[in-house]
């Protein structure tokens, strides 16, 4: 038999840095596997050879967590706004749960059952409606012995708690990160009350994910961190951001930018610039260091050479790379050779290419969350007559930007 692997918790407590994998939505996107708009995860059964690839340069790339590509993989999610999917999301999860302990299986990595925000709780469901819906994602996880649950994607700290609460319930270790800044959740919960709230529901791991840059994202965890000591309690940290530069972002992050999802190219972070990313993370006591939309392969390379001698290895992907450069050495041009050193890479700035482009946006902050009317979700496809309201307060809120 084969050796047992340590689990999460075993591998946190002992001080052992678990760096996560990315942004599987938005990569899988971008080779054409994944619909931007729904976002839904149904390649797990449509284009199971695609989301494999992705997991194996992941683990190759040095993550030690195989999340389960479950993101927006519940039923309310599946048939909402025009969605025809003719897949349930037991058939999505279970087949996202296979993929994803098929190439742990591969390596020293663990398998993660991942839960999101429903478009119930935006359409003001009741609790037990949407405890309903976290505890249907929970019984596959528990069919396909995933070794712990993750939460990501909460915009809403209280929905968060009562998937905390669902989850923990299998009794396997559970990781909460909400997709929040220093502003805290959209309600104005801060990053310290909202960590505190999840470690009191069960959660042992917490954190932040998406809609903000490494270091913003870093910034808000310290924040939780605080938070949970004050309160005498105990936690492991998580941080899992967006491989995107966010300086000009508001309360809900880049989701506001004019650039959102289809431009923000201009925008992606150097893998010099997550090396720097690594080591703040790492300073600030966060020991599980991941990413989540924007990022690829060679990001969580960077992230896993960075903190090489920490972790006492090079992940399997370094064979193909020399450490700040060093492969350079062997171009042919003396110029790209020159370039073959440390603080050449640590200190460019790199530049964009693009001769009018504005440094930053201004983002659409509608003002628009949970207990909005236009946040009520439904079956039917968005109508013309719905579209056009839209755009009109599109309109209204550009002219008074």
């Amino acid at each position: 038999m084969a050796p047992t692997k340590k689990g999460i918790l075993e591998r946190l407590n002992a001080g052992e840095i678990v760096i996560g994998d990315g942004g599987f939505v938005f990569a899988l996107e971008k080779r054409g596997y994944v619909k931007a708009g729904p976002w839904t995860p149904e390649a797990t059964v449509t284009h199971p050879e695609a989301v494999r690839q992705l997991h194996r340069e992941f683990l190759r790339a040095g993550a030690n967590v195989m999340q389960a590509f479950t993101f927006y993989a519940s039923d309310d999610k599946l048939e909402n706004r025009g969605q025809t999917l003719k897949l349930t999301g037991a058939q999505i999860n279970e087949a996202a749960c296979d993929l994803a302990r098929e190439v742990a299986n591969e390596g020293d990595a663990l398998v993660a059952g991942g839960v999101c925000q429903t478009p119930s709780y935006l359409s003001c469901k009741s609790e037990p409606e949407v405890k309903a819906i976290f505890k249907k994602q929970l019984d596959v996880f528990i069919k396909k012995k995933v070794l712990f649950m993750c939460l990501q994607y909460f915009e809403h700290v209280e929905e968060a708690e009562w998937a905390v609460q669902v989850l923990k319930t299998s009794g396997k270790p559970v990781a909460a990160s909400l997709c929040i800044g220093p502003e805290g959740d959209m309600h104005g919960v801060s990053p310290a009350e909202c960590a505190v709230r999840l470690v009191k529901a069960g959660a042992q791991i917490v954190g932040v994910n998406c809609h903000f840059d490494p270091m913003t994202c870093v910034k808000a965890v310290k924040m939780m961190k605080e938070g949970v000591e004050k309160a005498g309690l105990k936690a492991q940290y998580m941080v899992q951001p967006l491989a995107y530069h966010t300086p000009d972002c508001n309360c809900q992050g880049f989701i506001d930018l004019p650039e959102f999802p289809f431009a923000l190219e201009p925008r992606i972070l150097t893998r010099w610039d997550m090396h720097q990313y690594a080591r703040e993370a790492y300073n600030a006591g966060i020991r599980y260091i991941g990413g989540c939309c924007g990022y690829e392969p060679y990001h969580i390379r960077a992230v896993a050479e960075e903190l090489a001698k920490e972790r006492g290895f090079l992940p399997a992907a370094s064979e193909k790379h020399g450490l700040w450069g060093s492969a350079l050495e062997m171009h042919t041009k003396p110029w790209v050779r020159a370039r073959a050193r440390r603080d050449y890479w640590e200190n460019i700035r790199p530049a964009s290419g693009r001769p009018q482009c504005p440094s930053l946006s201004t983002p659409e902050g509608w003002g628009v969350t949970k207990g909005h009317s236009e946040l009520v979700q439904h079956k039917e496809a968005t109508s013309a007559q719905e579209m056009n309201r839209v755009l009109e307060m599109q309109k209204k809120a550009k002219s008074s930007a």
